[in-house]
């Protein structure tokens, strides 16, 4: 079975084949600036060719996907001869509120629910729908499913998820913590199981995913128990362009003083704030490092802020949990930055922390950084999500293949 991963954001299109006999990537690629003029297609393939190609528009996620298609069953370049070789789409959809407890095969009371959650997620669940929209105008007859960021979270029970608001707001609104990137918590949890040699069930870790949006979840046996990202994925710790947790009243306040309409605030805490905001210079961790070798002192402030936030769920969350087996450092900041990993950890000893900076210094592959005699472990997991929404989806059409054959429909 050869599955298409799509994840559309509001101009991009992100794409990846796999074969789920092996689960081999036989295709990565990527649509930029779609919308908007002078887009980029780029692809890689699976012996490490790539193709490139820019100053293309592509006015609609249609459009994109059709061009997406295109690279993958290109005679020079693909890795297909026709897409009647995928078997089967799967699309991350980032919010699915208490609707979804899983993943569903889409229908259209599926795609209806799904459009009910724009509200609760206006930058990223309409984009995702027109992912959805697009594959079933563009290769029809193929099953679609939701892989949703926030059914791992369904897990977290209720004294953790509500919110000290009155208990209307949560009835008629559905104002809670729902939690992100579950499908990036929900791989490196699993995958850090086996590198423990234990079973999921007896198995507490505390997973940090670190990119430009960050957040971390405490995991016992399997389930994610806590996680700091909540109704929006700007709840948390300081993020790249986002504030992070910070006192509700400073809301209103900034409202007040600037003169801010609710449209601007929420963008003034999600695109302007973070570590650029902090900063000045960049929401990119590689330039904030460099300008604080330089001795740019408020790019120092921010790194120091981001870590410190981080290392205080760390702690929050060692408690939740009554200890954890280990901490997991996964995606872009994660995976790669040793000096970010070294701040966050410092000052953790007293918790039996120790780390081998040797293996500390490796870059985004799978490995266990703690001494041997370190009473936590501390691993570093490349996060593959694409992969998670592969098998989710796989799982989902086999199960639905059967029932129907066992329905003779």
């Amino acid at each position: 079975m050869k599955i298409l991963v799509i994840n559309c954001g509001s101009s991009s299109l992100k794409y990846q084949l796999i074969d789920m006999a092996d689960e081999s990537v036989l295709a990565t690629g990527l649509v930029e600036r779609v919308t908007f003029k002078d887009g980029i297609i780029t692809m890689k393939r699976f012996d490490g060719k790539k193709y490139q190609a820019e100053h293309q528009d592509y006015p609609n996620h249609i459009v994109a996907l059709q061009a997406a298609v295109k690279t993958l069953t290109d005679p020079e370049y693909g890795v297909i001869k026709s897409v009647s070789e995928i078997n089967a789409i799967g699309h991350r959809v980032v919010h699915g509120g208490e609707i979804f407890t899983e993943s569903v095969l889409i229908n259209k009371d599926v795609e209806k629910a799904i459009k009910d959650c724009f509200e609760l997620a206006p930058l990223h669940n309409p984009p995702n729908m027109m992912g959805i929209e697009a594959a079933e105008e563009l290769i029809p007859g193929l099953p679609n499913v939701a892989v949703f960021d926030t059914t791992f979270h369904t897990t977290i029970p209720k004294y953790a998820y509500i919110y000290a608001l009155p208990y209307s707001m949560y009835e008629k609104y559905g104002v809670r913590k729902y939690g992100f990137h579950g499908t990036s918590h929900l791989y490196v949890s699993r995958r850090a199981a086996a590198m423990l040699g234990k079973p999921e069930s007896e198995v507490k870790v505390i997973t940090c995913h670190m990119g430009n949006g960050s957040s971390i979840t405490a995991v016992k046996g399997g389930k994610s128990v806590e996680t700091t990202m909540g109704f929006t994925p700007l709840e948390g710790v300081a993020m790249g362009t986002r504030c992070g947790s910070i006192d509700p009243a400073v809301v209103p306040f900034m409202m007040e003083k600037e003169g801010l309409s609710t449209r601007e605030v929420d963008t003034l805490m999600n695109k302007k704030s973070g570590v650029l905001g902090i900063s000045g210079v960049s929401n990119d961790f590689r330039e904030l490092d460099e300008a604080a070798s330089k001795g740019n002192e408020r790019a120092e402030l921010a790194l120091e802020v981001f870590a410190y936030k981080v290392k205080k769920v760390i702690g929050e969350y060692s408690a939740v949990l009554d200890y954890p087996d280990a901490i997991v450092f996964t995606a872009g900041i994660g995976e790669n930055s040793a000096s970010i990993r070294n701040r966050i950890l410092s000052g953790l000893e007293n918790f039996g922390i120790k780390i081998d900076q040797e293996k500390n210094n490796i870059r985004g592959q799978e490995i266990d950084i703690a001494t041997p005699d370190s009473k936590i472990r501390v691993l570093v997991i490349p996060t593959n999500e694409e992969l998670t929404i592969a098998r989710d989806t796989k799982e989902i059409c086999e199960t639905d293949a059967k029932l129907r054959a066992s329905l003779n429909v």
